[in-house]
């Protein structure tokens, strides 16, 4: 018997806020959203789970108001990020270091959060450890860590753009359609 999707008889915030992302595969999904994972495709690709799974994340973030469908080229649509979903990068960002602290690969963390502006790491807090800011989502790069292993020729085109560092919220592998129509790259 599955379990059930709601916290019956839990009323606090977090019983409730696992109801949207607590599901296996939820937040690896809204962390590939922050690296700017756009298309239901790349998403498959780079996470290697089942459509069907995918289909049922993606539509309870979208209905809980995370994720918004975009529209793009021709009749497709790309999923970003709402207001609502960039609020949990404090949370995600604090799993990933928790995860690197006492889960790294080997070699240290696969991937390093940096200031856009000065290049400098983040601490655990989310400052930047060069000029002391605080750094929102839209000003962190992410960017190769030692732990990350070399490029493999399988890899998924996610993985492969995420050996180089990458300001995050920015689509990651097609730029926004209307500077694809002036630069007449392919959908």
């Amino acid at each position: 018997m599955p379990l059930p999707r709601d916290y019956s008889g839990q009323t606090c915030a977090l019983a409730r806020s696992m109801e949207i992302v607590g599901e296996r595969w939820t937040l690896l999904i809204v962390r590939d959203a922050f690296y700017g994972v756009r298309r239901f495709g790349e998403f498959a690709a780079h996470l290697r789970l089942p459509r069907a799974v995918l289909t049922d994340r993606l539509t309870t973030l979208t209905e809980a108001g995370v994720l918004q469908r975009l529209p793009d080229t021709g009749r497709r649509e790309v999923y970003g990020l709402t207001p609502k979903g960039v609020a949990l990068w404090p949370s995600v960002r604090a799993l990933t270091i928790w995860g690197d602290e006492f889960y790294a690969a080997e070699g240290g963390p696969r991937r390093v959060f940096r200031h856009a502006d000065d290049d400098a790491p983040l601490a655990a807090d989310g400052r930047c450890n060069g000029c002391g800011a605080p750094v929102e989502a839209r000003d962190t790069l992410v960017t190769p860590g030692p732990g990350l292993a070399p490029a493999a020729e399988d890899d998924d085109p996610v993985t492969a753009a995420l050996a180089r560092p990458h300001r995050l919220l920015r689509p990651l592998l097609y730029p926004p359609s209307s500077q694809r129509s002036k630069r007449g790259s392919p959908s």
